[in-house]
């Protein structure tokens, strides 16, 4: 299993609730400042790389690992696999941060592609 938590045992209305869930975390108020707040991080990055899988390892980081260094926080502790705590840190609904993790970790490229990837899918969930 991921560490977004995500399997294919969700089907049928659960599944429908699910995706609910997550569009509205990602519609709200806290959601969509989140989501900008993701984006400067990304774009202030030194080094336009993200890892998959862990939050930060060996001075990289995902794309909520990469929020969490510009806020300071201190994440080598947080299992990564715990969403429910992962979103309670980042002050984001669980429905949003499994879907971060879970795009975040999705596919197999470079560190460099999936900065990119994770930039653009970002900015597209941004409301204009």
């Amino acid at each position: 299993m991921s560490r977004s938590g995500y399997s294919d045992d969700c089907d049928g209305w659960d599944l429908i609730r699910w995706r609910g869930a997550v569009a509205s975390a990602i519609r709200g108020k806290r959601g969509q400042a989140f989501l900008r707040e993701v984006l400067t991080a990304l774009d202030a990055m030194p080094q336009k790389r993200l890892i998959r899988g862990e939050l930060e390892h060996d001075g990289d980081v995902c794309t909520l690992g990469c929020l969490g260094r510009a806020r300071g926080l201190t994440m080598d502790e947080v299992d990564p696999y715990d969403r429910v705590t992962v979103a309670s840190i980042f002050g984001i609904a669980e429905a949003m941060a499994a879907e971060i993790m879970f795009i975040n970790d999705d596919g197999q490229e470079t560190p460099e592609q999936r900065w990119q990837r994770m930039r653009e899918w970002v900015a597209k969930q941004i409301a204009t």
